[in-house]
């Protein structure tokens, strides 16, 4: 691929993300990000060949639709993310339009970007990625609850949050501090998980190449 990998971006992110923001900051948001680590996935999260839930979402003009109707009639990927508040967020969305989409493309395969942040601010992901995909609002964290992948910021990353200008509650549709773990799907055509990465530490996320591998699984075992 000709860009590097996610990984790689996001470690460079990082180390220029914490010299700006300093050693406390970026001591309170180290501490959340090995907690995360040390808890491990949710013994409650998605499972592998569980039937994915259908759920009443809104697009970006704030108009509800089902996820089903989004995902389209065959394989698709599914991205669950925390908001364009989200830098992490950003940097994976764009990476995904640059390197994912244009091969999932040539699978037939769709792809469909979800948060619990309002329409408006779904917006402001697509304009900040240049995103050509799906991208939907989960008003409530029904569809995230649903999946076992609903998790809330320590109360001092909120308020290490605040220092720095920005509430989750003000960005999320049911003004709450609930988001996802960062989390891919692939579901094949008959809406079953076929693959799921559960990312407990918000700046890691799913490779491309790992997300391409699990639909190409999909075309071997059918």
């Amino acid at each position: 691929m000709g860009d590097s990998t996610v990984g790689q971006q996001i470690d460079d992110f990082t180390a220029d993300f914490n010299r700006r923001i300093g050693n406390r900051l970026a001591t309170v948001f180290g501490t959340e990000q090995s907690r995360l680590r040390s808890e491990g996935v949710p013994v409650v999260s998605v499972a592998l060949g569980a039937n994915l839930p259908n759920a009443p979402l809104l697009d970006r003009d704030g108009a509800q639709t089902w996820l089903y109707d989004e995902l389209g009639p065959g394989t698709s990927a599914l991205v669950f993310y925390r908001g364009a508040w989200c830098p992490y967020c950003n940097l994976t969305l764009a990476h995904y339009q640059r390197e994912l989409l244009p091969r999932l493309r040539e699978r037939g395969v769709g792809l469909v970007a979800v948060s619990p942040q309002t329409p408006s601010a779904s917006n402001d992901s697509i304009a900040n990625g240049s995103l050509e995909f799906t991208v939907l609002t989960d008003p409530a964290n029904f569809l995230v609850t649903a999946l076992g992948i609903l998790t809330e910021p320590s109360s001092a990353v909120r308020a290490a949050q605040t220092d720095l200008g920005f509430d989750i509650a003000n960005s999320n549709a049911d003004a709450t501090g609930g988001i996802p773990y960062p989390t891919v799907l692939v579901i094949d055509a008959a809406r079953i998980v076929r693959f799921a990465d559960v990312q407990m530490d918000y700046t890691r996320r799913t490779e491309v190449s790992d997300i391409l591998a699990a639909v190409d699984a999909i075309d071997t075992l059918d």
